[in-house]
């Protein structure tokens, strides 16, 4: 994360890059789910997911209109177009690409989010923070749910596991209730 001088901006940021984020995750969803056969549990699941990306979008696009700006638009098309080529990617690379990729991605979502919720907190934007690290632990069992599909797979010879992210419970372990009912870091 970088510097907290401009949390605002800082902010500001990781917001743009979420949500051109999410946007090229909807589309890669929509392609990797379509590519798995009809019926398949994870078919379903991963429709879902995709389903939860597209809200965590239009949470995201809010914050940013209450900071009085909006996605980038340069990124939204770059992202556009990386999420429909993933989607088209995910018909011809087989069961274990899609799966492996969208669990990487899916482990930095989680800290783009936790970055998130720190500026907001150095911005004195406290009203933000639960929003961000909600959308955190989805990102967290989106995450999860790919590690679990690949796991044991023979493809993990070759492209090794990415660093698993912290417990769950421990996305909220920096904040804590203050008596006055606003988020605060907790003192270790």
């Amino acid at each position: 994360m970088r510097s907290m001088s401009d949390p605002r901006s800082g902010l500001i940021r990781v917001l743009r890059s979420a949500c051109s984020g999410e946007l090229a995750a909807i589309h890669a969803y929509r392609g990797h789910g379509s590519s798995l056969r009809a019926g398949a549990p994870e078919r379903a699941r991963i429709n879902v997911i995709g389903d939860e990306e597209r809200h965590h979008r239009e949470l995201v696009i809010g914050l940013l209109r209450e900071l009085g700006t909006q996605p980038s638009g340069k990124r939204e098309l770059l992202f556009l177009c990386i999420g429909k080529t993933i989607a088209f990617l995910c018909h011809i690379g087989g069961w274990f690409i899609p799966m492996y990729g969208a669990g990487k991605l899916e482990s930095s979502n989680i800290k783009e989010y936790e970055d998130a919720a720190r500026f907001a907190q150095a911005a004195g934007l406290t009203h933000m923070i639960d929003c961000l690290l909600t959308m955190a632990e989805v990102e967290w069992e989106h995450e999860r749910f790919f590690r679990e599909q690949i796991r044991g797979h023979w493809m993990l010879r070759f492209f090794p596991l990415w660093d698993v992210p912290p417990p769950k419970e421990t996305i909220r372990a920096p904040y804590a209730l203050k008596s006055e009912g606003r988020l605060a870091p907790a003192l270790a």
